[in-house]
């Protein structure tokens, strides 16, 4: 059983090394030189200090070496930590105290307590005699990254996933959008949030390849990476798909025989992009997932193949199970007419808030994250969300 996506990796290198695996618009890479580049960078934090359970922050680069700074920090037993680009240098600063940081990795050196790493070095260290068995390989159990919330809707919060959590997140994907092995994602959306880093994994746990893209605003680099790439589905938030809808016009459909599945999440999805979307690509799957960045990718609908359920979120994927509740966390038989708060439950849970004890009580549920999304679940077995609290 594979406990973590870095042994998945290790393992795809050892079983299908010369694959293609990443490309980020300056750098492809094959299974093989991927792990290759994950061990060299590991090795090179080995020396610096770096050990199991101290917390690494990365200030996201949307490249490459940010994705194999992930991975090699994984590799030791240490804890990824990423930030978006654009984050307030205070907003750095302050999660790095918070964490305890061992060391901070960017393209720009920031005036923090721990010692400073240039991230456009990290392709430099590469070992090409690569051998899982110089590392220890993460266990279930062991503590892979915190994700810090953006505040936009509150106070920030440092979210504690184990490598049991981020490996659930990425079945629930791969089995929602039935990820063939030869899949090829186009992900131009930032992998320092949640949803693009949770699709770049469910990919790299599958055995598949990955493009990485900064934006869809250049358009003619979106569609030369679909054609070079032979690209068979893209990964995009709502913001993202308006964009790409106003862009490109009608070039989406020329790719609408080689597109298998777009998905999308985050926020809701207005009505006349998803009809614009299934027009360009109606014999493609659209996905449209629920889920948060505590309880990753928990409830999918493809509404390309079921049309016209207004307020539907879809049935629960394979590793959510979902009750609703009252305030108070007491089941309760929710309808229409008096819905509950969606709760949910499984391996895909984050394992709690970053020293946050009160919050973690709020939230824990009798083993459930509950929400404060109002939903019931329809005679049809899907699941209906009429807004939120």
């Amino acid at each position: 059983m594979v406990r973590s996506i870095v042994e998945a990796v290790a393992l795809h290198a050892k079983e299908t090394p010369d694959k293609f695996c990443l490309a980020d618009g300056r750098n492809e890479l094959t299974y093989r030189g991927y792990w290759e580049h994950i061990c060299g960078y590991a090795k090179h934090l080995q020396e610096l200090g770096i050990k199991k359970g101290d917390c690494v922050v990365v200030r996201n680069s949307q490249s490459m070496e940010t994705l194999v700074t992930g991975l090699a920090i994984q590799l030791l037993g240490a804890i990824f930590v990423p930030l978006e680009k654009n984050v307030a240098d205070s907003r750095i600063q302050e999660v790095a105290e918070a964490v305890h940081a061992k060391c901070y990795i960017a393209v720009k050196e920031l005036e923090l307590s721990c010692p400073y790493e240039k991230m456009t070095e990290v392709l430099s260290y590469r070992d090409e005699a690569a051998n899982e068995a110089d590392f220890t390989f993460p266990q279930l159990e062991d503590m892979a990254e915190i994700l810090f919330t953006t505040g936009t809707t509150g106070v920030s919060k440092g979210i504690e996933l184990l490598h049991r959590n981020v490996v659930a997140v990425a079945e629930n994907v791969i089995d929602g959008v039935e990820m063939d092995k030869d899949n090829v994602e186009l992900i131009p959306i930032p992998i320092s949030h949640s949803h693009g880093l949770r699709r770049y994994y469910s990919n790299m746990l599958n055995g598949s390849s990955v493009v990485l893209l900064g934006s869809v605003i250049f358009m003619q680099v979106v569609l030369d990476c679909i054609e070079k790439y032979h690209v068979t589905a893209i990964d995009l938030v709502p913001a993202a798909l308006a964009s790409l809808l106003k862009l490109s016009g009608d070039k989406l459909a020329d790719y609408k025989d080689q597109i298998r599945y777009v998905q999308l999440g985050s926020a809701p999805i207005p009505e006349t992009d998803k009809e614009t979307l299934r027009q360009l690509l109606p014999k493609s799957r659209l996905y449209n997932f629920y889920g948060t960045t505590e309880s990753g990718c928990s409830c999918i609908l493809d509404f390309n193949a079921m049309k016209d359920k207004k307020n539907c979120i879809g049935r629960p994927t394979c590793h959510a199970k979902f009750e609703f509740m009252d305030e108070d966390g007491n089941p309760v038989k929710a309808t229409e007419e008096t819905p509950g708060f969606l709760a949910c439950a499984g391996d895909m849970n984050m394992v709690g808030y970053y020293q946050a004890d009160a919050l973690n009580k709020e939230t824990f549920k009798n083993g459930y994250i509950l929400t404060q999304d109002m939903a019931y679940m329809g005679e049809d077995g899907l699941i209906y969300m009429l807004g939120r609290q």
